[in-house]
């Protein structure tokens, strides 16, 4: 390491890490925005879990991950932070809202959204979120989204039990009668999973029957 080089990480004072300590600010802050907001939940036990306790434990997970963070942006030499645009955090935030605005009824003065649950919800801020990055494609979206909401449907409604709307009701009416709640949640949780397989495949197939125009330009 040249002096120079040694002479610049001294200026730069106790952080050594730049990246780690706002990594680590962001979800300290994250962590006790979410324990603000869940602060009414009840916890319950672990023989019937309350709505608020996956939130809480998750929450303190965050928050142990941020001082991990910060610890390490003091202890150990990291990139310093570098430009970034608006992209990010303005899908990441409509995405969110998005979420919070389609899972449970929502009014706003002339305007009001019926409760669609996490069956319309979930996919909608993946798919919104996901298009943070620049680099997104619309079909691993599609594949995310159809893959992983149906199993936070089952962990949350079916295994879990908690009172989180899982889909809208008027699609009670047109399952068969005697269908409860739970049936109708893992016979929508498999149609939803056979879908991101079905998407998976098809993509796949698409990308292995690709001409290559250049090599073989005689099969075109």
């Amino acid at each position: 390491m040249s002096m120079s080089e040694e002479g610049g990480r001294d200026r730069r004072g106790p952080v050594r890490s730049p990246q780690n300590l706002a990594a680590g600010l962001s979800l300290v802050f994250l962590a006790g925005l979410a324990l603000w907001l869940t602060r009414g939940l009840s916890q319950g036990h672990l023989n019937a879990m309350g709505p608020g306790m996956l939130p809480d434990w998750l929450a303190y997970g965050v928050g142990l991950c941020g001082i991990a963070l910060l610890v390490a942006a003091f202890l150990k030499d990291g990139e310093p932070l570098e430009a970034w645009s608006l992209r990010g955090p303005f899908f990441v935030v409509v995405a969110i809202l998005a979420f919070a605005v389609t899972i449970r009824p929502f009014s706003l003065g002339p305007v009001s959204i019926p409760g669609l649950g996490m069956i319309v919800a979930g996919p909608l801020a993946i798919i919104i979120g996901g298009y943070a990055a620049p680099e997104v494609q619309l079909r691993p979206l599609l594949v995310l989204a159809f893959g992983l909401t149906p199993f936070c449907m089952v962990l949350f409604g079916d295994l879990l039990n908690l009172p989180i709307p899982v889909f809208p009701q008027s699609l009670a009416g047109l399952m068969p009668d005697g269908w409860s709640q739970k049936t109708i949640l893992r016979v929508l949780a498999a149609l939803m999973a056979v879908a991101a397989v079905v998407i998976h495949i098809s993509g796949g197939r698409r990308k292995d029957g690709k001409i290559d125009v250049v090599t073989q330009p005689e099969e075109i």
